[in-house]
């Protein structure tokens, strides 16, 4: 089981996006996550395709684009054509959620699948067969710096042994919010393994050395 560490952009010094990108890739990110809010689904607004598009040409590590849209089926070819490698969308999305994986998938994307913390988790089950991978969110989309919701972590593992269920043991389930050196460990006891953080890697001294310790503390607890 691999387990992977990916610094939230959302985190990052606004005025200087690119540096904050390189930095990522520098201190052993395994990917770059980049929050796309419209200002409807979510209260913020964030970044649109010219920041992914930025990230593409500055970093080699994939980027993870989570589109929190109401209508994320207007943006797919968007994001892809800008650099994203995968595409997280919300099951809440106001659209017709498996066409859309679908047409990421068709496109060349990895199609990823989101439940916002008052999601039950069986509302994923359906599309659970053809995904790539789930975000499970741990804090309300659209801020960051919030603290983990713990009693969202139940659904995690509901999640994880959904999987097991459908012969996919290894289904790549990310938890977004809230996540540092502490809670991580909850969340790999869970059935999480991979793990989006902001505040805890862009506000430390030492990135490298903070998701060594994430990804340590990950695998020492991790039980699928």
């Amino acid at each position: 089981m691999k387990f992977e560490i990916l610094p939230s952009l959302l985190a990052a010094d606004v005025g200087n996006l690119e540096a904050a990108a390189r930095r990522a890739e520098a201190a052993g990110a395994d990917a770059l996550h980049i929050d796309i809010m419209d200002g409807r689904f979510v209260p913020n607004i964030s970044f649109g395709p010219d920041v992914v598009r930025m990230a593409r040409r500055v970093v080699k590590i994939p980027l993870s684009v989570h589109l929190m849209l109401e209508r994320p089926d207007e943006y797919v070819t968007a994001f892809l054509d800008a650099g994203a490698d995968s595409l997280l969308i919300h099951i809440e999305a106001q659209c017709d959620v498996p066409e859309v994986l679908e047409h990421i998938c068709e496109l060349g994307g990895y199609a990823g699948i989101t439940l916002n913390p008052e999601t039950p988790a069986e509302m994923i089950f359906p599309v659970l067969d053809f995904v790539d991978e789930v975000l499970c969110m741990t804090v309300h989309p659209g801020y960051g710096g919030q603290e983990m919701i713990m009693s969202v972590l139940p659904k995690i593992r509901a999640v994880r042994e959904r999987a097991r269920l459908l012969k996919r043991p290894d289904l790549r389930i990310l938890v977004d919010g809230g996540v540092d050196s502490e809670t991580i460990v909850h969340c790999a006891r869970h059935g999480a393994n991979a793990f989006v953080a902001g505040s805890a890697l862009y506000g430390a001294p030492d990135m490298a050395q903070e998701i060594g310790l994430l990804r340590r503390r990950a695998a020492e607890n991790f039980e699928g």
